[in-house]
């Protein structure tokens, strides 16, 4: 029954989703959610309703899915009531004296321009970045809405609520001295929420909002305040569990790439030009604000810089980062009553520890350690949600009305309005990259999971693979008593895969899709990788059937080295049958951090590592013994993915991972010139522990029911004929096409003036390898729509060929159905 309520949420109404439709990169396109009627089907929106030129491009064997039953009656947002009232530059002293600075959005009537009258909620977010500079364009409609929520929200205020942007001292106009997740700037915001909660025509209650910095800092600002504060609800988006682990460090190897684009930009020179770009006239303030940020932020960059190179406390996860890990606030959050909805992605900065985040308040709900995983037979309740879905840092929330989301959220906790939206019992709402839908379950690590153990073995294994040894991964321990795989450090590796992608935040994704172009085809296919002395590689047989790879997994290697370190990162991918490797997720270890905490690692029910967990302190640092087999055990981020009926599952190991990690001096002379033995023996049984489960083990989401983001999807499995590609042009009910221009790569093919609804297009003579289609329309309004999707046309090969579905049906307006 409690299900049931949140179908009642959002009344777009429910669709079956198609069952394999995918573009060849993971941000080809950023679209709002479809209602999917057909196989392969595209929208595309001009806004965030669901109005727009859905195009359907089926094959001969393409098939109708029956949509579900709409619900009889469903949670809807309020229209729009209100204008919008802006204070900028609202100054806040904080305990110490500091001034902070805020803008202020209220609620206005439109009819008089005047302050309505209210009470409103407050919700508010606390911003390193700018509140006029990088804050002004974010928040709007239209794109990836929530990784932009660094400003003001209209959306929200148009619907009753007052919105505070405040910056965090030491950025933007606020005073002070700027320091990395500062625990002051916890008193900061708990100093705010208060000062917020009594604004005029506040009603006395504050949420608090945004992505990434803006997230964390609603972790510390929960956890610095008590029981009966105003703060009632959260809506961290993009928010990790521990920044150590998450995103300054993988494997206890600094994580360059990340490190040195926040250290050049958003910590750096962004902080010197927002002070005059926010107060140009004010010169003496500006001065005074200038004098206190340069210093600070010289001295926090270049001193942090210098005390991780040269092994000082912030190389390990010691009092700094403990300090600053949400980890450590979630028993507090919970115990002050505040709830909590996040947004994650499968290819975010902090995909290892959104779920973590998820399992640690449900745990800390029920009196449990947030340590610890959820017991099979553990309660989840709705006040504690997380949406992980295929995204990026910069693109998290893409295709979905995330407002929407976010309005219910609120709605709920700062105005008792009965949305539903915590009326479930399975709070946890994850996309399956493979099968494309999303899919509602209560439990981290997700029970519906069996983890399984594949060992590592000789080869070939007949999957195309380019390494030297092309191994495979055996259901069965090795017998063999001496069987080893040799791979040399080298010190970089071929940019060309998904994590050059993630650890940039997913910028060259965002910009692909902003400026219509290619997509990124090394998101798609990391072949490159799995080249060269420094890569091995090991691969399943063909799944029999589809399988769902859910959840974290550990990948446990025995080896030797002619150094004291050892560098082992270990990346999953999952292999078409034509060669196409998609990577799925990565992990790192240093061989020096391979001490293992047994108390907080997570365990299968075979004793096998789940979640190992690493000490990282310097007391834990032991050097590899030369030529000395030795256990490492790597821990791969979590996710969840449809691995297809003549797919293979495989383990890339290599020994770096270019641009995203950087050894430190000390670190790379103990790594140079290294040489190792990846042991497959009876004696020394390396493996992979993975959960896997039927896809029929997960229920399909309700509370995104007809959600189909396609911000990160994989190539399609099948692959369209070079002799016909079929377009359906169906355009909604009130909108009209003046004219679709249909382009094939750079060539346009066809142009249809005024097409009827449901106008059928047949393209021939389609390009022989991967090419891209793009739809241009314009509707009579003048609003300009543009879609792109990438295919490649191949034949199957014969041990994958696809399985025959019956030839589409049509339903007559009696309501029967006929075959065509």
């Amino acid at each position: 029954m409690r299900r049931g309520a949140i179908s009642r949420l959002f009344d777009a109404g429910a669709r079956a989703p198609a069952r394999r439709a995918r573009p060849d990169d993971p941000a080809a396109s950023l679209t709002p959610p479809e209602l999917v009627r057909r196989r392969h089907t595209w929208a595309i929106s001009p806004h965030r309703q669901l109005h727009g030129l859905v195009l359907t491009c089926a094959l001969a064997a393409g098939g109708v899915i029956a949509a579900a039953p709409a619900p009889a009656r469903a949670w809807s947002p309020e229209p729009p009531r209100y204008g919008v009232a802006k204070q900028t530059g609202v100054p806040v002293a904080m305990a110490d004296g500091t001034v902070l600075r805020a803008d202020v959005y209220s609620p206005t009537d439109p009819a008089t321009g005047q302050p309505a009258s209210g009470p409103f909620p407050v919700i508010m977010v606390q911003t390193p970045y700018g509140k006029d500079t990088v804050g002004a364009p974010s928040g709007g409609e239209g794109g990836a809405e929530a990784a932009t929520q660094a400003g003001a929200i209209p959306y929200m205020i148009q619907r009753g609520y007052i919105d505070v942007v405040a910056e965090v001292r030491g950025t933007g106009d606020s005073h002070g001295s700027f320091n990395l997740l500062d625990p002051i700037q916890a008193q900061d915001g708990a100093a705010l929420v208060r000062w917020a909660a009594a604004l005029p025509h506040s009603n006395g209650r504050v949420g608090l909002y945004g992505p990434s910095y803006m997230g964390l800092d609603e972790f510390m600002t929960a956890n610095a305040l008590g029981r009966d504060s105003p703060l009632k609800a959260l809506f961290p988006i993009v928010a990790g569990n521990d920044p150590y682990r998450d995103v300054a460090f993988d494997g206890g190897l600094a994580d360059g790439e990340f490190d040195l684009f926040a250290v050049s930009t958003i910590f750096g020179p962004l902080e010197l030009v927002n002070p005059a770009a926010e107060n140009p006239t004010d010169v003496a303030d500006l001065l005074n604000v200038e004098l206190e940020h340069v210093p600070a932020l010289a001295s926090y960059n270049l001193a942090q810089t210098a005390n991780i190179a040269s092994g000082g406390d912030e190389a390990y996860d010691e009092d700094y980062w403990q300090a600053r890990a949400p980890r450590n606030m979630l028993g507090r959050v919970v115990a002050n009553g505040i709830a909590a909805f996040m947004v994650g992605g499968w290819f975010d900065l902090f995909q290892r520890g959104e779920p973590l985040d998820y399992s640690g308040l449900q745990n800390a709900y029920r009196g449990r350690s947030v340590s610890a995983p959820m017991t099979p037979d553990e309660k989840a309740t709705g006040r504690y949600q997380l949406l992980q879905g295929p995204w990026y840092h910069l693109t998290a929330g893409a295709g979905l009305d995330v407002y929407r989301i976010e309005l219910a959220w609120f709605d709920r906790w700062l105005k008792d309005e009965s949305t539903g939206i915590d009326e479930t019992d399975t709070p946890l709402h994850l996309y399956d990259i493979g099968s494309n839908r999303w899919v509602d379950v209560s439990r981290y690590p997700l029970s519906e999971a069996t983890p399984r153990t594949f060992f590592l073995a000789g080869g070939p294994s007949a999957s195309g693979a380019p390494s030297d040894n092309d191994g495979r991964l055996a259901s069965g321990p090795p017998s063999d008593p001496s069987a080893a795989d040799t791979v040399a450090f080298t010190g970089a590796t071929s940019p060309c895969d998904r994590q050059t992608e993630q650890w940039s935040a997913g910028a060259s994704a965002l910009i692909s899709v902003y400026g219509q172009l290619p997509p990124n085809p090394c998101t798609a296919d990391d072949r490159t990788l799995q080249s060269g002395p420094g890569a091995l590689t090991y691969t399943t047989d063909p799944m029999s059937r589809d399988t769902v790879l859910a959840g974290p997994v550990d990948a446990t290697i025995y080896a030797s080295s002619t150094r004291p370190d050892v560098e082992l990162v270990a990346t999953l991918e999952d292999v078409s049958p034509d060669g196409t490797s998609f990577p799925l997720t990565s992990g790192a270890l240093l061989g020096s951090f391979r001490a293992l905490d047994q108390g907080l690692s997570w365990f299968a029910a075979d004793g096998r590592p789940l979640i190992p967990y690493h000490p990282y302190t310097r007391a834990s640092v032991a050097a590899v013994p030369s030529g000395q087999v030795t256990r490492f055990d790597v821990e791969v981020p979590p996710t969840l993915a449809d691995i297809a009926a003549g797919h293979r599952l495989r383990l890339t190991l290599t020994t770096s991972d270019s641009p995203h990690l950087l050894a430190t001096p000390s670190q790379a002379q103990d790594l140079t010139a290294g040489v190792y033995q990846v042991q497959r023996n009876a004696g020394a049984a390396s493996y992979l522990e993975v959960p896997m489960a039927p896809p029929g083990a997960f229920s399909s989401s309700r509370l995104l029911a007809g959600a189909r983001p396609v911000a990160a999807r994989r190539p399609p499995r099948r692959c369209p004929s070079r002799r016909r590609l079929r377009i359906h042009i169906r355009a909604p009910r009130g909108v009209r096409y003046a004219r679709v221009t249909i382009y094939v790569g750079p060539r346009r093919v066809r142009v249809l003036r005024r097409p009827r609804r449901g106008a059928v297009v047949d393209l021939h003579q389609l390009p022989s390898g991967p090419y891209t289609v793009r739809i241009v329309a314009r509707t009579r309004s003048g609003k300009r729509i543009v879609h792109t999707r990438r295919y490649r046309a191949c034949t199957p090969s014969p041990r994958a060929r696809p399985r025959r579905h019956p030839a589409p049906h049509r339903r007559h307006r009696s309501g029967r159905r006929h075959r065509r």
